[in-house]
């Protein structure tokens, strides 16, 4: 019986989506706009379901480590229960029922939120600074010493970025962005990552998100050999995006197919990963929406363990 009610409760605070918040709290956008970041518009009014977080008021303390999502290519910050394309809806709801506030979670839009629009997007230095800055600014705001990431498909490619700063080339052009935010985070957890690329860009490079530049083209041989410049910059640089990394892939993932594997290796884990979690039936964008209970395992136990409402996880 005991069991039963813990799922029942997990299962109502996962789906109970309609009650959060589709955008920033006033008192962090008055912060950001007193602080040199309006001109980013991270509240991303544009769309629906731009953004999330922040403080109620000064009262507000934060009390946890804040927790920093990146979505994937052509998702955005939240959205509406039963939409893949609702960004970490699922997880905030999960994480504010076990006791997080708005003001220790945070997520922004980046990219244009249309999925007619996927194929056109890269790792390009619009945005990587736009998300360095929005994480540069909740470390501020929260005064936070350290942060936890969580980032799905292109989010982790991105994230990954974003942490350890330092130089990036886009269109011929070398740019900056500065120190690491690496021992600044705590966890980091990426999920459906395709950190070695993804093999369909070995037959589409001429797509921009599949480019040899900024892309997820994928190589020619295992090694890698041709790997693009943007993920080969990942590879080669082995500084951990935090104190503690972990993974989750599904081999039975529908938009990275072949087994999430290029060249024979996982492309969503990382070399020198703390832990991985393999999944053998949940598709792309299942993997962000129905593992909510095991990413908050995670963020805060910083461990691995079967989750028991998906029969289907395996641990390695």
């Amino acid at each position: 019986m005991k069991s039963l009610c813990l799922f029942l409760l997990a299962f109502l605070a996962i789906h109970a989506t309609a009650s959060i918040s589709q955008t920033i709290t006033p008192h962090f956008k008055s912060w950001l706009d007193s602080n040199g970041y309006s001109s980013f518009n991270f509240d991303r009014t544009d769309i629906a379901g731009g953004s999330f977080g922040g403080k109620t008021d000064d009262k507000d303390k934060v009390t946890k480590e804040p927790v920093i999502f990146f979505h994937g290519n052509s998702d955005h910050a939240v959205g509406s229960e039963g939409d893949d394309f609702n960004g970490f809806t699922d997880t905030i709801t999960y994480f504010l029922s076990q006791g997080y506030k708005e003001s220790e979670l945070y997520i922004t839009t980046w990219g244009p939120a249309n999925k007619n629009l996927a194929s056109q997007q890269t790792h390009s230095y619009q945005y990587v600074n736009y998300l360095r800055n929005f994480t540069d600014a909740v470390l501020k705001y929260t005064k936070a010493k350290k942060i936890n990431v969580i980032a799905h498909s292109m989010g982790v490619t991105l994230a990954r970025k974003v942490i350890r700063g330092g130089s990036m080339t886009d269109n011929g052009a070398t740019y900056q962005l500065g120190e690491s935010f690496a021992p600044k985070v705590d966890t980091f957890l990426g999920i459906a990552g395709a950190n070695l690329g993804l093999v369909n860009c070995k037959f589409s490079f001429a797509l921009p998100t599949c480019g040899k530049a900024n892309g997820f083209y994928p190589g020619t041989a295992e090694g890698p050999v041709g790997l693009s410049t943007y993920l080969n910059d990942l590879l080669q640089n082995k500084e951990k995006e935090g104190d503690y990394v972990f993974t989750m892939l599904s081999t039975a993932d529908d938009l990275i197919l072949y087994g999430d594997k290029v060249y024979g290796k996982y492309t969503s884990q990382i070399d020198y990963e703390n832990d991985s979690k393999i999944y053998n039936n949940l598709g792309h964008m299942a993997l962000k929406r129905q593992t909510a209970q095991e990413q908050y395992q995670i963020i805060t136990n910083r461990a691995l363990s079967p989750n028991p409402f998906l029969a289907e996880s395996i641990s390695v």
